[in-house]
C-alpha cells in the first residue's frame, strides 16, 4: 500500500507556476515508484522539494519496510515459451526421447521419466511429446494447490482416454457419451451428479459390507491354502467380484475354480481391462493415426472394450431376474428407476466401474501387501489392532470396526504415498494461472507429479521408508513428532482432488480396509520376491510378480 501526505503534495502545487505541470510530474515519478515498489508491503516517501522556476522535481526517494527482499524481484511474470524442457523437434516433438533402448525416458517408467526432468530442468517443466500439443509437468505442491484454486466453481476438464472416446462416439447404439472417463463439460457433470448422488452416500457404501466381508473371508480361506509364485491373478477374480457385487448386484462367482480358468468369463474381463489400460496411454500421447484408420493398437482396444461392453449389457438387462442378492434397495435399481439417466448411461457407467475399479483397487492390496510383508514390525502392529478390533476371528467387521481401524488406514495412506494410482493428476486449465513463476494459459494440458514428489525428502522424512506412523494424528512419540515435517494436503492424492475425484473413493477404501485387517487377524504373511517398482499402464501396476507365502495363524 502506497501513502503520501496530501499537504506536502498540495505545497507542491502551489508553489509551481505551472499547477498542471507540477500535478503531470508528481503522478508520473508515484506511478514509476509504484511499479518498481509493487510488492512492498508500505512504503514510506521522504519529503519532496520543488526548486527552479520550472517546478521540476529534484528528488523523490522512498524506502521500504517490507520483510522479504525477495519479494520485489516477482513483479511480473516470466513466459509460457521460457519454461525449460527437452528439445521438441519439428514434426517429431519429443517422441524420440521415448524410442526403446535409444531414447533416455520409457513411457512405462513416468515416474522415472519425471525425476530426470525434474532434476535437469527443474520444478516446472514443458514438454511437447506431440508437436504443437505442450504439457507440462508440475513438481511443487504450491502450484498444484493453484491449479485447482483455479478451477473453482467450474466443471474440470482434462486430457484422457481419447481413444476410448472415439470407440464409444462410433457406436451411439449402445452409448450416449463417452462416460465418466474421458467426457468433459457439461455432459460429464450431467453424469457425474446422477451417480454420485448414489455413490457417496455412506448409508449406501455401509449397507454392501457384509457381502463384502463374506467374499474377504472366502478369499482369506484360499490364501492359506495356495501356493503361487504370483497371486496377483487372485488378487484381481477377488476385486473383480467385488466390483460386480456394487457395480450390478451380481455375484459372479470369481473365486471359484471354473471362473479361475483362463478361458472364463471372469479370467476375459480381467484380461479386457489390463488391456484397455495397457494401451490407452500409447494412444493418447503417440501418434494418432487411430482417428483415421484401425492401428493395431487400437484394435486391442476395440476387441477388449467389445466384450467388456458385452458382459455390462447382460449384466444390466439381466439383473432383476436374479435373485441372487436380495437388498431392499442397490446400487443398481436407483439408477434404473433415475428418470434422467437411460439404459445406455447405465451400461456406460458400468464398463467406466470394471475398467477404472478393478485394477487400481487390485495394485493398491498388491503394493500394500508388499510393504507389510516386508516390513515386519508394521504388519505385527496391524495385526494387533486387528485383534483388538476382531476378537473373534470369525466375527463380522461392521461400520464400526472400521471406524476405530486407525492404523489399518494409516497404512493404506503410506501405500498411496509409495505407490500411488497413477503419476498424478491432469487437468486441462481453463483460465491462465501463474506457476513456479511462469505465465501458463488457458486451454493448457498440465500433469502433477505426485509419485515424484511422494519421494522427495523436501517433503517427507525418510522418504524410501514405509512409515504409517507419519499419518496418526495421536502419535504418543512427541519428540517424533516435532520433528516430522509439515505434510502438504497437494503432495498425496491418490483419488485425485475436487469434483473430479475418484466417484468409487468410499467403496474403495472399505474394501481394502476390510481385506487388511482379515489378512492380518488371520495370516502372516512373507515377501519371498525382488524389490517391487511399477510400471505405468495409464495405472501404475507392480513390475514384477507377488510372491507372498501366506501361513495360517492357528496352524
Amino acid at each position: 500500500m502506497l501513502t503520501f501526505q496530501n499537504e506536502n503534495i498540495e505545497w507542491l502545487v502551489r508553489k509551481a507556476e505551472n499547477r498542471e505541470n507540477a500535478r503531470f510530474k508528481i503522478d508520473r515519478e508515484l506511478k514509476r515508484s509504484a511499479q518498481i515498489l509493487k510488492p512492498v508491503s508500505l512504503v514510506m516517501y521522504a519529503r519532496v522539494k520543488l526548486c527552479g522556476k520550472k517546478g521540476m522535481i529534484k528528488k523523490l526517494c522512498a524506502r521500504s519496510c517490507s520483510n522479504n527482499p525477495y519479494q520485489i524481484d516477482s513483479t511480473k511474470p516470466k513466459p509460457f515459451e521460457n519454461i525449460p524442457g527437452p528439445r521438441a523437434l519439428p514434426v517429431i516433438g519429443t517422441l524420440y526421447k521415448y524410442v526403446p533402448f535409444i531414447g533416455e525416458y520409457n513411457f512405462t517408467k513416468l515416474h522415472t521419466n519425471g525425476l530426470l526432468k525434474l532434476k535437469r530442468y527443474g520444478p516446472l517443466v514443458r514438454e511437447e511429446i506431440i508437436p504443437g500439443q505442450p504439457v507440462v509437468w508440475v513438481f511443487r505442491p504450491e502450484d498444484i494447490a493453484e491449479i485447482f484454486k483455479a478451477e473453482t466453481g467450474l466443471h474440470p476438464k482434462r486430457r484422457s482416454h481419447l481413444a476410448l472416446l472415439k470407440y464409444r462416439k462410433d457406436r451411439s447404439n449402445v452409448y450416449n457419451s463417452g462416460g465418466l472417463l474421458p467426457t468433459n463439460g457439461i455432459e460429464w457433470w450431467r453424469l457425474r451428479r446422477e451417480f454420485q448422488k448414489v455413490l457417496s452416500k455412506p448409508r449406501n457404501v455401509v449397507d454392501y459390507l457384509e457381502d463384502t466381508d463374506a467374499v474377504v473371508q472366502e478369499f482369506v480361506q484360499l490364501c492359506s491354502r495356495e501356493k503361487s509364485n504370483d497371486f496377483l491373478p487372485l488378487f484381481s477374480h477377488l476385486f473383480l467380484e467385488l466390483i460386480c457385487l456394487v457395480t450390478f448386484d451380481v455375484k459372479m462367482g470369481s473365486l471359484s475354480e471354473e471362473e479361475k480358468h483362463p478361458h472364463s468369463r471372469s479370467s476375459k474381463l480381467i484380461e479386457a481391462a489390463l488391456m484397455t489400460n495397457s494401451v490407452m496411454l500409447k494412444l493418447d500421447n503417440g501418434p494418432m493415426f487411430w482417428r483415421f484408420f484401425e492401428t493395431p493398437l487400437y484394435r486391442k482396444l476395440r476387441k477388449a472394450q467389445n466384450y467388456m461392453e458385452k458382459i455390462a449389457l447382460q449384466m444390466v438387462t439381466q439383473r432383476n431376474q436374479d435373485a441372487s442378492i436380495c437388498r431392499k434397495q442397490s446400487l443398481l435399481k436407483e439408477y434404473l428407476k433415475n428418470e434422467t439417466l437411460d439404459i445406455k448411461d447405465i451400461v456406460g457407467m458400468a464398463c467406466d466401474m470394471l475398467l477404472a475399479g478393478m485394477d487400481t483397487t487390485t495394485y493398491s492390496m498388491s503394493f500394500a501387501l508388499y510393504h507389510l510383508a516386508r516390513n515386519t514390525s508394521v504388519q505385527e502392529k496391524l495385526r494387533l489392532e486387528a485383534t483388538t478390533l476382531l476378537t473373534d476371528p470369525m466375527s463380522p467387521i461392521t461400520a464400526e470396526i472400521l471406524r476405530n481401524a486407525t492404523y489399518t488406514k494409516a497404512v493404506i495412506k503410506e501405500t498411496f504415498r509409495l505407490n500411488p494410482l497413477s503419476v498424478g493428476i491432469g487437468r486441462i486449465l481453463q483460465t491462465d494461472v501463474v506457476l513456479s513463476g511462469y505465465h501458463i494459459p488457458e486451454g493448457t494440458v498440465v500433469v502433477t507429479q505426485n509419485q515424484v514428489i511422494c519421494r522427495l525428502p523436501e517433503y517427507f522424512d525418510e522418504p524410501n521408508s514405509f512409515r504409517p506412523e507419519r499419518w496418526l494424528r495421536d502419535n504418543n512419540d512427541k519428540v517424533t513428532k516435532l520433528k516430522e515435517k509439515f505434510i502438504n494436503p497437494y503432495t498425496v492424492l491418490p483419488f485425485g482432488h475436487g469434483p473430479r475425484s475418484c466417484i468409487a473413493r468410499r467403496f474403495a477404501e472399505q474394501n481394502l480396509q476390510v481385506i487388511l485387517l482379515r489378512i492380518c487377524r488371520n495370516l502372516r504373511f512373507t515377501w519371498c520376491g525382488d524389490s517391487l517398482d511399477s510400471v505405468s499402464l495409464l495405472i501404475n501396476k507392480p513390475d514384477g510378480p507377488i510372491k507372498l507365502r501366506f501361513e495360517s495363524l492357528d496352524a
